[in-house]
């Protein structure tokens, strides 16, 4: 096993986890140059389940015994290790879970390859917090949804945050982007899809309205915190539909809202 002992931050071999909280820095070199990152021994074993292989590991002393087998796997995969502090300076932060990897990024999917034999889809619209994303991944991993789309806007699923957030559930849920939206909608229509928008309206159906209809084929769109789904996609959907809430709050936070509607929703 190719351990290799980091002295320093300056090492030039570790340009792959290099300022890692620079979120617009790294949503654009991390693509380019074909790579994500991977925090948390739970989230590289999965990411490793999943078919990807890694690049490097990059860990503290104290977290080889607990990677031994993973690292066992892969014998010529470096593992850059070192101590906190050095680890710390060279990402930016605290590493908390004390264990990262540099994973290959998958070649992404297209879309009929994702909607095949699909009954329920989650479309996210320009959702550009990785929390929720994270979280809405991890819901639809768990409650029924069988691919995920994101629009041309939406935030990069294999961002670390949202990696992390998902708990790698990310890796589960086949997924692919749009190429154009709202004209992705036609597409979805165009293959069997009931298209119905998360959107409060003076003529959206509630979620349990629109369950009872047990629509064979269905397609939820859900938008961005606080301006929600866009005009544009909400005229070209079939239906609005709504969450009932009590007097006084007109919503949940998107993360939320999409664990109840993929529960309620769920094919039957």
């Amino acid at each position: 096993m190719p351990f290799i002992a980091l002295e320093n931050a300056s090492d030039p071999r570790i340009a792959d986890y290099r300022n890692l909280t620079d979120v617009q820095l790294r949503l654009k070199t991390e693509p380019e140059r074909g790579l994500y990152i991977a925090e948390s021994s739970r989230v590289v074993r999965r990411a490793i389940a999943a078919g990807h292989r890694p690049r490097s590991f990059f860990l503290t002393e104290k977290w080889i015994k607990d990677l031994a087998d993973v690292l066992e796997q892969f014998p010529d995969v470096p593992a850059y290790v070192g101590e906190s502090a050095v680890l710390e300076e060279i990402t930016g932060f605290h590493l908390h879970r004390g264990a990262l990897a540099a994973m290959e990024r998958p070649a992404p999917h297209a879309l009929q390859e994702v909607l095949d034999g699909a009954r329920r889809v989650a479309v996210l619209e320009d959702i550009t917090d990785h929390t929720n994303l994270g979280a809405m991944f991890r819901s639809a991993a768990g409650l029924g949804i069988d691919a995920v789309l994101v629009t041309p806007r939406c935030a990069d699923p294999l961002y670390r945050r949202s990696i992390r957030v998902s708990m790698g559930t990310v890796f589960q849920v086949p997924w692919a982007r749009l190429d154009s939206w709202p004209e992705g909608i036609g597409e979805l229509q165009a293959a069997g899809f009931t298209v119905a928008a998360m959107e409060l309206t003076p003529e959206s159906l509630t979620i349990d309205a629109l369950a009872a209809r047990s629509p064979e084929r269905l397609a939820l769109i859900l938008g961005t915190e606080g301006a929600g789904v866009t005009p544009e996609a909400l005229k070209a959907a079939d239906v609005a539909v709504e969450i009932p809430m009590r007097p006084g709050v007109d919503s949940l936070n998107v993360a939320a809202a999409s664990a109840v509607a993929f529960w309620e929703l769920r094919a039957r």
